[in-house]
């Protein structure tokens, strides 16, 4: 008898995967879940009037919304699942409303043109003939969203990086390309003791500081302007090093650079850590890596890479002891990390 083929439902569920996100990204730029926070729930009629639109389209979205887990209805009034309460409402800790915004107005329609990048090997996303790069640009729209976007996935990735690496002997820590600071005040946050420097583009800082002062943790971090390619040297005076999804953005004679600094720079004993996305060493996934690296072919002239290629530029750079742990954590599956001897 002939093989059954396998079921087409996992394609299809591929091939309209955009469906659910346009429907979370457009019932969020309508306000929705912000408008049913800490209320008994609104009706598709209401809501219709509340923003101005027909019923029709009201009942539509909020349907759609329910589909996914993200309203719950009680009789004939919607309200907010525990999901979208906890991260779609403005004001919460992790609210993904930055990501959500950067992901539609950013890389929605950046993604639209992969085929134009993998055929022409360069980024979409910004005017690469202009621009130097897309963490460059200063347009304060550009600038405020990216950000935004950025602090959500670098606390999560800040949380998981405390539960994964010790930091124990750690005193003052440097945030290469810290950008909002978000790691860095996650990792202070859980560790007392620990002092830290968020250090970026004079443009970028600013963001830090006013993240760091909302946190009440201006005593412990400082921020520090610089471009790390063309300052001479990384700042001194610390014993550990990390840089968050930063190599990744970059190609590999770059990442080396970046880690040869980072060996010069820190003391005696310290401690490099390369925390982000991983492929596998069969670059076969997973998936989040993988999908993440086709954002730096679209985005950078970087891409995902293995543990195994870190490791190689860490030992390289003269850093000694290399290994890698897993993480659980949208903002990051893995660090590596090293020693200077």
């Amino acid at each position: 008898m002939p093989e059954t083929p396998p079921s087409p439902a996992p394609l299809f569920q591929l091939a309209t995967s955009f469906w659910a996100f346009k429907t979370l990204a457009g019932a969020y730029e309508l306000g929705l879940f912000a408008r049913l926070s800490g209320t008994s729930g609104l009706t598709f009629q209401e809501f219709a009037k509340d923003v101005e639109i027909d019923q029709r389209p009201a009942r539509m979205l909020l349907t759609g919304c329910s589909s996914l887990g993200l309203l719950e209805k009680t009789g004939d009034r919607y309200r907010n699942s525990p999901l979208a309460e906890e991260y779609l409402v403005p004001g919460r800790p992790h609210h993904f409303g930055g990501l959500l915004t950067m992901l539609d107005q950013r890389l929605y329609p950046a993604w639209g043109r992969l085929t134009e990048a993998v055929r022409a090997n360069r980024p979409v996303s910004w005017d690469t003939e202009h621009e130097k790069s897309l963490f460059e640009s200063q347009d304060p729209a550009v600038t405020a969203t990216f950000w935004e976007a950025m602090h959500t996935l670098s606390t999560f990735a800040g949380e998981a990086l405390s539960d994964a690496v010790a930091l124990d002997g750690t005193a003052r820590l440097l945030d290469v390309g810290g950008g909002s600071g978000a790691l860095t005040i996650a990792l202070c946050r859980a560790r007392p003791g620990l002092r830290a420097t968020v250090y970026d583009l004079p443009f970028v800082t600013p963001i830090a500081a006013r993240r760091v002062d909302e946190a009440d943790l201006g005593g412990r971090i400082t921020t520090v302007d610089g471009n790390f390619f063309e300052d001479a040297s990384l700042p001194g005076g610390h014993d550990a090093h990390v840089f968050c999804n930063i190599l990744h953005d970059w190609r590999e004679s770059d990442a080396q650079l970046l880690l040869n600094k980072s060996f010069d720079a820190l003391a005696p004993g310290g401690l490099v850590i390369i925390a982000g996305f991983l492929v596998n060493e069969e670059q076969t996934g997973p998936a989040p890596a993988a999908l993440m690296s086709l954002t730096q072919l679209i985005e950078t002239e970087g891409r995902a890479y293995t543990a195994s290629e870190y490791t190689g530029w860490l030992t390289a750079a003269g850093f000694v002891e290399p290994y890698t742990v897993a993480m659980q954590s949208i903002g990051a599956n893995g660090a590596v990390v090293a020693r200077k001897p």
